[in-house]
């Protein structure tokens, strides 16, 4: 009887250790998952926002850029809301604030009372500030973190795209001729973002 006692114990012990056992064993399985995803979606949020950074500043450099093979007016007014949608959110909050709002109230004070002392280099920058300052919500908010926001650059990075390739007479001339390169560089960067956030968005 005693055997038997014996036996059911060690049976029970032996049981209860593969339990533990099993449990500790699913709590590493998703421990490292968990880790696996966290890392993954970490990549995934770097690599958008350096595709950010980047299109901002490649489009800043093409807007500010005084020579170029197809300077348009049609090229700065289409990068105003290009850079108004990508411009990282550490920046745009910071001029969507009271900072923002001095710089536009000092701009079109100057603007309406002595325009001939406002340099026309001024003008999109000016109304890149007012808008940043004066657009709702739905605006500055949901399209921005949304897929139109990135539609809408898509759009703009592929007309620029086009004219530009235009103007250079072939893709070849936009490599080769003075500041060609350049530019079909920072356009390019231009392209790359939206249709990273556009593909994450969908799949």
């Amino acid at each position: 009887m005693g055997r038997v006692d014996y036996l059911a114990m060690k049976t029970e012990e032996e049981t209860a250790a593969n339990l533990i056992n099993s449990d500790l064993n699913e709590f590493v399985d998703a421990a490292k998952k968990l880790v696996k995803d966290a890392t993954m979606v970490g990549g995934l949020s770097f690599g958008t926002s350096f595709l950010q950074w980047a299109a901002s500043v490649s489009a800043i450099y093409l807007l500010i850029l005084d020579r170029t093979n197809w300077r348009t007016k049609m090229l700065t007014t289409l990068l105003v809301p290009y850079i108004f949608l990508t411009l990282p959110y550490v920046i745009f909050n910071f001029l969507r604030g009271d900072f923002g709002k001095w710089i536009a109230l000092i701009s079109i004070t100057i603007r309406l009372f002595c325009p001939k002392q406002f340099p026309d280099w001024l003008e999109i920058p000016a109304a890149l500030i007012l808008l940043l300052v004066v657009a709702p919500s739905l605006i500055a908010g949901t399209v921005r973190e949304s897929w139109v926001g990135a539609v809408i650059c898509l759009i703009i990075a592929c007309y620029l795209f086009h004219e530009h390739i235009k103007a250079s007479d072939g893709f070849r001339n936009a490599l080769t001729q003075k500041h060609g390169l350049s530019n079909t560089i920072g356009i390019v960067a231009l392209l790359v973002y939206p249709v990273w956030t556009i593909f994450f968005n969908i799949f």
